[in-house]
């Protein structure tokens, strides 16, 4: 049985589009069928201090796999696409608004926003995404592609 996932992506290094491009690419060949996109739109990095700005955007896939398999899978493809794991020299704390993660400039990051009705709270996967109701570049490109379910 197919599932919704409502994926959030950005990318505020290299080729902004190209990596999502690719991202979008890869979620279609490993995560399942990409139904829907948004809009892409440039922002101001959120919860860190950085020069440079993200193009962000949201997806609608149609997967068989399971909200911790996704979960790999999405980790899998930033892996392939640059990003790396953090260390304490690429975070700038920035407080406003207060947040408990660390965030840092990343060529690209797929967080699953939305997985069909699901509620997840587990200390490395929580659905849905705790703080996408705080960003206006996950609620506007999100809200663009819901409209299409009317």
């Amino acid at each position: 049985m197919a599932h919704e996932v409502y994926l959030g992506l950005g990318s505020n290094q290299g080729d902004r589009a190209a990596n999502l491009a690719r991202a979008i690419e890869l979620i279609g060949e490993r995560v399942g069928e990409v139904v829907r996109q948004s809009t892409l739109i440039e922002t101001e990095p959120w919860g860190f201090e950085s020069e440079h700005r993200f193009l962000n955007g949201v997806i609608l896939c149609e997967t068989t796999l399971t909200p911790r398999q996704l979960l790999k899978t999405t980790q899998q493809i930033e892996r392939d696409l640059g990003r790396r794991k953090k260390t304490s020299s690429d975070y700038v704390p920035h407080h406003s608004p207060p947040v408990t993660h660390h965030y840092a400039d990343r060529p690209i990051d797929i967080d699953i926003l939305l997985y069909d009705d699901l509620t997840i709270d587990e200390p490395d996967l929580k659905i849905p995404h705790p703080l996408m109701n705080e960003r206006d570049f996950v609620m506007n490109p999100l809200a663009e592609i819901q409209q299409n379910d009317n």
